[in-house]
């Protein structure tokens, strides 16, 4: 029975998307077989972050309403075995958080992890991945107003979702220090344990701007902190990366 993880975060710019393919890709990398489910309805933008841009002819509405089997509609990754992507909609019209809670079951019996990459907020997309997780992670950046967010968003989440981690995004050491807090001020302000530190790095940027996933053309920076996180994820005791 596979496990279905919810990635959100408080506020867009996080790195929320970047995140959960390249977690994804590391999972899949891993030995695992790793479905991502785009919930950015009509905002999606995840098939961009795996490198599948107009693969998916299917949405997971299309699983949903009985039009598609979900097998037919995920689309695998023609470099990274194991790996496959779901989109979202372009319309939040009709869709039953029943009918999703149902499709993300179906999916554990051939997955080992669902990522559901979430909208932040607190709409349609956020509700239907909250509906369907079994954990959560919550992605923040340093500043206090992401911290803010992140807090409202884990209050949330909290109703329905007891394991809750925290990823802190795009850090960099200096603005730790001119802001005189550190990752311990920002777990408790989140209140969430902390599965991972990832650094700022111009590579994630760049695999972005190429559709390309991070796994494929870097091994270090942030890329290095994605596969410690995917170990956490797994069970494995990975030392959080040192940030320079």
């Amino acid at each position: 029975m596979g496990i279905s993880i919810m990635v959100t975060s408080g506020k867009g710019g996080t790195g929320k998307t970047s995140l959960t393919a390249a977690v994804s890709s590391c999972l899949a990398a891993l030995g695992k077989h790793v479905l991502c489910i785009d919930c950015d309805i009509g905002l999606r933008n995840l098939d961009l972050a795996l490198g599948l841009s107009d693969r998916a002819m299917m949405d997971f509405s299309d699983v949903m309403a009985l039009r598609c089997p979900l097998i037919k509609a995920a689309v695998e990754h023609p470099e990274i075995k194991g790996l496959s992507l779901l989109t979202a909609p372009l319309s939040a019209d009709n869709l039953d958080p029943g009918a999703f809670v149902r499709l993300v079951s179906d999916a554990k019996d051939y997955f080992d992890y669902i990522l559901m990459d979430s909208p932040a907020g607190l709409g349609t997309g956020f509700q239907l991945a909250k509906s369907a997780a079994d954990r959560a992670i919550v992605v923040s950046a340093i500043d206090p107003a992401a911290l803010r967010d992140a807090q409202r968003t884990v209050s949330e989440l909290l109703h329905s979702i007891s394991n809750i981690m925290l990823v802190m995004n795009r850090v960099q050491p200096s603005i730790i220090r001119e802001l005189r807090t550190s990752i311990d001020n920002a777990m408790d302000a989140a209140g969430l344990p902390l599965l991972g530190v990832i650094p700022e790095d111009p590579s994630v940027t760049i695999a972005a701007a190429k559709s390309v996933p991070l796994v494929l053309s870097s091994y270090k920076g942030a890329a290095q902190a994605y596969l410690n996180i995917s170990k956490r994820i797994l069970g494995q005791r990975v030392p959080l990366l040192r940030l320079r």
